[in-house]
């Protein structure tokens, strides 16, 4: 699974701006681990930087230095569309005859290609491959007529099917938005109770010390600038539905989603998956570290000892969001080693928040028999994850799922190696979370999709380069409203 990207916001004057931003990056660099980068303004310019690599390799105390202003917007990327190069890295800039905006994105638009077509017949030329400068050279288009970015921004929101949550930056002012369905998390807090700061998550509040005020609600624009913090409502929301996989993996477990401590959702379905899928052994290890709330919550539950099996190398990025299966299978070499001495003579259960291809998984489970465990027992907080993403997360190819591929779950235990494979069922999952169908996206499990996806659509993060459509396919019309809230069959 390809994971999103950070986003981050502040209108800060008398704040060192460029550095609270390099901190809040630093908080949410689980969210983006291929690019970074920082976008100033001191009300007259806009000063931006940006380059490949984590948040600590990107920026230094020169760099910072020259990023001086009162406001800024920052981002930590990992590709959703367009492929990992400099030119895709964000925040980008573009003009208008007002001056200049920058934007920083965490989504994805299901009509990009469609809505990049019309700009191009219009006369519209492109720097970059990705959704995001598509979105930003709208917002340009639309202030050269409206005169505000606001008004553009406005104008722009019923265009954009799919998911973002996104901080735009102009001269004087931070802009926040979020799709109407509220797919990705969005937050706003103020800090030394005047700087206002907008997050993908409230960890990154925590780590500069912010208050955390609210969470931008779906369809709304935010502005901070120098007549303080206002808001509307741009757009209805026909239901909730943030992404399910925020809770089991995506965000930090330090991070609150609609008042739910990550951590502790994480647990909840740990102990609702004792309950659900029992089995007899000797320990309980997770597999770090998205796995070790729920496994907390396992042993609670099941009354077996919680133990540590795997060591994680701490300075590995997640095998989850490399950009390439042959990094990823590297990457889980190096990523973890077994402790032999918890593991040698013993039947071990290992849980984890999920299985996506399962090559992981195999190699795992390879590494604790190879350390003389009699029995290697796998429990998945999550559902089997069957269906693609089209809002943000990577799996826009369906083959790739090992849920998919295979026809039952004793297919999949076969193929990663496993003694025994539980899965959470989807109402234990909603039972363990203690969160409101109503209120989440689950398409990755069921195939029903909240934002409808037209037919025969298939997003690749390379679409932009490859041109994929074939002739006669059909695509998301440009211009057009936001799609039905009917769940649609994938």
């Amino acid at each position: 699974m390809r994971e999103e990207c950070g986003v981050f916001g502040i209108y800060g004057p008398d704040e060192d701006v460029s550095r609270l931003t390099y901190f809040g990056l630093f908080a949410l660099q689980h969210r983006g681990q291929e690019s970074a980068g920082i976008a100033v303004a001191d009300g007259r310019d806009i000063t931006l930087y940006r380059e490949m690599g984590l948040v600590s390799q990107v920026f230094d105390e020169a760099t910072l230095e020259r990023l001086s202003g009162d406001l800024a917007i920052g981002h930590a990327r990992y590709s959703t569309t367009g492929s990992t190069t400099l030119a895709n890295a964000q925040p980008m800039v573009a003009e208008w005859r007002g001056g200049k905006i920058a934007i920083s994105h965490n989504g994805n638009l299901i009509n990009t290609l469609a809505l990049r077509r019309e700009m191009e017949a219009q006369g519209e030329t492109f720097e970059a491959s990705s959704d995001s400068e598509v979105m930003l050279r709208m917002v340009a288009r639309e202030a050269d007529r409206t005169g505000t970015v606001e008004e553009a921004l406005a104008a722009c929101m019923p265009q954009w099917h799919g998911a973002y949550s996104a901080t735009f930056l102009t001269e004087k002012s931070v802009i926040a938005v979020r799709d109407p369905y509220g797919v990705r998390p969005l937050c706003v807090g103020r800090l030394n109770g005047q700087a206002t700061v907008f997050a993908s998550e409230t960890c990154a509040l925590n780590l500069i010390g912010a208050e955390f005020l609210r969470e931008a609600q779906p369809g709304e624009l935010i502005v901070a600038d120098e007549d303080g913090l206002r808001s509307r409502a741009v757009l209805t929301t026909p239901r909730q539905a943030l992404c399910v996989f925020e809770y089991i993996y995506l965000a930090r477990p330090d991070s609150k989603i609609s008042d739910r401590l990550v951590h502790e959702a994480r647990r909840g379905l740990g102990r609702q998956l004792a309950d659900d899928q029992p089995v007899d052994g000797d320990v309980v290890i997770p597999v770090p570290d998205t796995g070790w709330p729920a496994a907390i919550g396992y042993a609670e539950r099941s009354g077996l000892p919680f133990g540590e099996g795997l060591i994680r190398n701490r300075y590995v990025p997640r095998t989850f969001i490399q950009p390439d299966q042959r990094l990823r299978e590297l990457g889980v070499k190096i990523k973890l080693n077994p402790l032999r001495d918890a593991l040698a003579g013993r039947r071990i259960v290992m849980v984890d928040d999920s299985i996506v291809r399962g090559t992981t998984k195999r190699g795992i489970i390879g590494m604790i028999r190879d350390a003389g465990a009699t029995e290697v027992h796998v429990r998945i907080s999550a559902p089997p994850i069957r269906w693609p993403c089209y809002y943000g997360v990577d799996t826009s190819n369906r083959s790739e799922l090992i849920a998919a591929r295979c026809s039952s779950v004793e297919e999949i235990r076969r193929a990663i190696g496993a003694d025994s494979l539980g899965y959470q069922s989807i109402q234990g999952m909603l039972k363990g979370l203690q969160i409101p169908r109503r209120k989440l996206c689950l398409a990755c499990f069921t195939g029903r999709y909240p934002i409808a996806i037209p037919k025969d659509v298939r997003l690749s993060k390379l679409d932009l380069e490859e041109s994929a459509w074939r002739e006669g396919e059909e695509e998301p019309r440009a211009g057009t409203p936001a799609p039905s809230p009917t769940e649609t069959p994938g």
